[in-house]
């Protein structure tokens, strides 16, 4: 289910069809403005229209929250930031499950402190508060951060605490970034089967739901989120080709959120990648 992320310019059901112009079998999508926690109303219309031709084609989406949204950030920046962000994250969950996505992309979070565990327990804090109420089939997908050994959201082990922990495990699944999982250091591509077995023993694989499929413009362990299109950064193709081969990434929507080809599309990584795969 090879794709990419795409622009709602013209509404989503717009989104959905340019990507399966591409030949994408599953998208990403911004549900609402991504530089902002601001609410946006719900356009039945252009979500219903999206759901109907996703069922037609059999396409998967994901949506992705807005970058200032930190649920590790609790109330330390005041109450009504935090505020802001639960009503956000549900105001996501909702356009999410009106357009049929399996999910919403939720970064791990960031807290500055010389008490690390006081951001996890903000984290479980807010996914519980989010949670609670919400009962679609659109879940919250974690994903994985790219900073150094040290960093917070980093290793399987503390994304599958977080969920564990929640008080709505159920609703909570996984993101995997392969730039971000190269660049911490948790994927190395020269040992990726101890990786698949680290996961397998955590029960990571079974709560994945979405991938992002980029390569890195910086080499392994450098804690660098940037991003390059496949074959072109330093993980590059055999890497890719080695790691989707495992049963574990059947069947989920995997998107490249990396630069657009020369016809300003993903066309062509998306061919590669299915080429692969046949």
């Amino acid at each position: 289910m090879i794709g990419c992320h795409v622009s709602t310019r013209g509404g989503y059901g717009r989104a959905a069809r340019r990507a399966w112009d591409m030949g994408a079998r599953s998208f990403q999508y911004f549900p609402k403005n991504p530089r902002s926690l601001h609410i946006k109303d719900l356009d039945g219309h252009a979500a219903a229209d999206c759901l109907l031709f996703c069922k037609q084609k059999g396409l998967l989406s994901i949506a992705h929250t807005p970058y200032p949204v930190n649920i590790a950030a609790g109330e330390g920046h005041g109450r009504e930031l935090y505020e802001l962000t639960i009503m956000s994250l549900m105001n996501d969950l909702m356009i999410a499950e009106a357009c049929g996505s399996v999910g919403i992309i939720v970064h791990f979070g960031h807290f500055k402190s010389k008490d690390p565990l006081q951001g996890y327990k903000n984290i479980i804090q807010c996914l519980n508060e989010v949670l609670a109420t919400w009962n679609g089939k659109t879940k919250i997908l974690l994903e994985n951060q790219a900073g150094l050994p040290g960093s917070m959201g980093i290793t399987l082990e503390e994304l599958v605490q977080i969920r564990s922990l929640s008080q709505y495990p159920e609703k909570i699944g996984f993101c995997l970034d392969t730039c971000h999982a190269f660049a911490s250091g948790t994927w190395d591509p020269s040992k990726t089967e101890q990786m698949i077995e680290k996961g397998q023993a955590l029960g990571y694989w079974e709560n994945l739901d979405a991938v992002h499929l980029n390569d890195s413009k910086y080499p392994l362990g450098m804690g660098k989120d940037r991003h390059a299109r496949i074959g072109q950064g330093y993980i590059g193709d055999e890497a890719f080709k080695s790691l989707l081969s495992y049963r574990e990434f059947s069947g989920i929507p995997i998107v490249m959120e990396t630069e657009a080809g020369e016809d300003g599309t993903h066309r062509e990584d998306i061919s590669k990648v299915n080429c692969w795969l046949e």
